[in-house]
């Protein structure tokens, strides 16, 4: 059953079994509220079994442009279009966010974003990314990370 992402009144409906369950709430909230302030987009979710397709996507990219696995099991995702790129999302049961930005245009960017759920350690997958922190309201300290996707998916 999907779910429209509230920023206003935060939940931790779908994350539940993450350690860091408020804290990836509000990070689900965030991107949430940059979708409906930038694109006017209602940022949708879905349990992760109901969006496979997003799931494996996003697990297909990683494989096959880092050679990386996610070890922490999917809870929710969204596979969306905006503004000429498609967006997807999986949230992670470690508090762990994994966005794929892909440009529709050739031309235009493509790149796998990561952030991490304050107060969770960084995933030994991706211990060899450096990540920056930022504040927000809703989530605490997130620290985000990326690569730019070189192949064709």
């Amino acid at each position: 059953m999907s779910y429209a992402v509230d920023f206003a009144d935060v939940s931790t409906t779908g994350l539940e079994s993450s350690p860091v369950a408020d804290a990836l709430a509000g990070l689900r909230a965030n991107e949430a509220r940059y979708y409906k302030n930038k694109y006017d987009h209602t940022f949708t979710v879905e349990p992760a079994a109901e969006a496979a397709d997003a799931v494996d996507r996003v697990a297909r990219i990683l494989e096959e442009e880092r050679g990386i696995v996610i070890a922490s099991p999917a809870l929710e995702a969204t596979d969306f279009e905006v503004d000429g790129l498609r967006m997807t999302y999986v949230f992670y049961e470690s508090g762990l966010s994994i966005n794929v930005m892909y440009a529709l245009d050739p031309a235009g960017k493509r790149a796998v974003g990561f952030k991490l759920s304050d107060g969770m350690d960084v995933p030994e997958e991706l211990s060899s990314f450096k990540f920056a922190r930022q504040r927000s309201k809703l989530a605490g300290t997130i620290r985000g990370s990326y690569f730019v996707i070189k192949q064709e998916h």
